[in-house]
């Protein structure tokens, strides 16, 4: 029998085996469910479930399941406790979307506008001090391609020259609504290396321009850009797309002309490098004071004021070296027929008249963009009549921003792509 076979071990035998085997699963047990420092519940076995992350994120913009999303929009979001957090947006087919994440936290900008009618996936990421990341996503679709777009323009082409007093002119084909603007100029961001602190000024509601609050710093590396593409700009119309210009700011030639000593002073780079005799406009025909720019250049030109003056008083006269300084028809030029009075009496119809050498000379050396204060004369530069962002005060600036000025505590001193050479063609988005 089998049982008398079991009896055939001897006494004591078993119960010596069977009780080794159960200090063995007893073991085995405790070795499974301890770590090694005194018997420590393990985080993967037997110590309970895991914890919740300390940390928590949510998408608040575009909403889960959201449809005819702008193409411009961005991410919007909040976290809770999170020391570190990121942004991942991917289209259906799983290629992820450049972009940044905002310096406050709380928003992410693709690089550049979305594709109209597509699918996107956002997911935000927050992790605590815990090393725990909790995740928020939302998926929508972006709405179909607008048949009303607004074109964005600039009137600088990359790789432009330009003098230090050159503001920023972006142009809007259409007018933006006042309660649109702070949208729009959201969108709008410059850099510049090294940084300078300064902001955009509407103009009108198809321009805004942007200058430092000091002029520009010789030999900096300026860099501005219009997210504006699918961006909402009122009435049911949409920016056609974005634009990117980077410009370099050459040498700081300043032109200071004193109507008390009828005298042009130039600097460059701080330095006195020519000092010439001027006549500028008579009592009937004032020259105006204020701070200019070189607007445009012109070698050779015709100055026909016959609409303006009348048949009486307006003369029609070939010019050399002419530089425009005003809408209203003031020019630095050369005038020959003045080189007798320049310097000591105001014969012109509101010009700085120089002669045809020193008219030459400051053709040659200088550039659009740079800057001219005329001090003294009869009549002020009213704003508006040119390139006058420079006869504002910093704070009378600072009032034709759509959003509120805030001095940057670090500016951001990303290098752009060097400029040097001619410029291109008038960029358009």
């Amino acid at each position: 029998m089998r049982a008398s076979q079991d009896q055939l071990i001897r006494p004591g035998g078993r119960r010596r085996v069977l009780a080794a085997g159960l200090l063995a699963v007893a073991l085995a047990f405790t070795a499974a469910c301890t770590d090694g420092d005194g018997g420590k519940p393990s985080s993967w076995h037997g110590g309970g479930e895991n914890p919740a992350p300390k940390a928590a994120a949510t998408i608040s913009e575009p909403a889960a399941d959201a449809k005819d999303v702008p193409a411009s929009t961005g991410i919007t979001f909040t976290t809770k406790d999170a020391k570190e957090t990121a942004v991942e947006l991917k289209d259906a087919a799983g290629k992820a979307v450049e972009g940044t994440l905002a310096a406050d936290g709380k928003s992410w900008l693709p690089t550049g506008a979305l594709e109209y009618g597509t699918s996107y996936t956002a997911t935000v990421t927050a992790t605590g001090d815990d090393g725990r990341p909790a995740t928020a996503t939302s998926t929508f679709t972006t709405m179909a391609k607008p048949g009303n777009e607004v074109r964005v323009s600039s009137f600088l082409g990359d790789n432009q020259v330009v003098g230090v007093g050159m503001p920023l002119i972006v142009k809007f084909s259409r007018g933006i609504p006042e309660d649109y603007r702070d949208d729009v100029q959201r969108r709008m961001t410059v850099t510049s290396t090294p940084a300078q602190e300064g902001i955009w000024h509407w103009v009108s509601p198809t321009e805004i321009r942007y200058r430092p609050k000091e002029f520009w710093k010789t030999g900096s590396k300026v860099s501005y850009r219009v997210q504006a593409g699918g961006l909402p700009m009122g009435d049911g119309w949409y920016g056609r797309a974005d634009l990117g210009v980077d410009i370099k700011i050459g040498s700081a030639l300043i032109m200071t002309v004193d109507n008390k000593t009828k005298r042009m002073t130039v600097t460059r780079n701080g330095s006195v490098i020519k000092t010439i005799p001027v006549s500028l406009g008579k009592k009937s025909t004032p020259s105006s004071s204020g701070t200019m720019v070189v607007i445009e250049k012109l070698r050779k030109t015709v100055f026909d004021t016959f609409e303006e003056l009348g048949p009486e008083d307006g003369y029609r006269t070939k010019i050399d070296f002419a530089q425009r300084l005003t809408w209203g028809g003031e020019f630095i030029h050369a005038a020959p027929w003045s080189e007798g009075q320049q310097g000591t009496t105001n014969v012109s119809h509101g010009c700085v008249n120089v002669s045809m050498a020193n008219g030459d000379w400051l053709f040659k050396n200088t550039q659009i963009g740079d800057p001219i204060t005329v001090k003294g004369t009869e009549r002020k530069l009213q704003n508006g009549n040119g390139w006058t962002d420079w006869n504002m005060s910093w704070d009378e600036y600072v009032k034709g921003s759509a959003l509120p000025y805030q001095p940057p505590a670090d500016p951001d001193t990303t290098a752009t792509p060097d400029g040097a050479g001619t410029p291109s063609a008038t960029p358009t988005a």
